[in-house]
């Protein structure tokens, strides 16, 4: 069965999820952004959700996770928590 690790950053809106996403993409660091950024618990960790497998995450963040490149930062991914930048860290297949 197929394991993914993924980080994310959770926010309210959109813009702010397009507005991390150049962040980062200028430089910032994934893990601070999410320190500083993210609504859900994970930001403290740098957005860290460790290992997991399909339909543990909620479907739109699985669509993703399953599916992405490895490394690259994913989103706005739109769920029922708020916008998602998500980034597969590692998966097994």
């Amino acid at each position: 069965m197929a394991r993914a690790s993924a980080r994310h950053i959770l926010v309210k809106t959109e813009d702010q999820c397009n507005d991390l996403k150049n962040q980062i993409a200028d430089g910032a660091s994934f893990g601070d952004v999410a320190a500083q950024h993210s609504l859900c618990p994970s930001g403290k960790q740098g957005g860290e959700l460790g290992e997991f497998g399909p339909g543990q995450m909620v479907e739109e963040f699985d669509t993703v996770v399953f599916s992405a490149p490895v490394g690259e930062v994913q989103g706005p991914v739109k769920t029922q928590f708020g916008y998602h930048l998500l980034e597969v860290t590692e998966r097994k297949d």
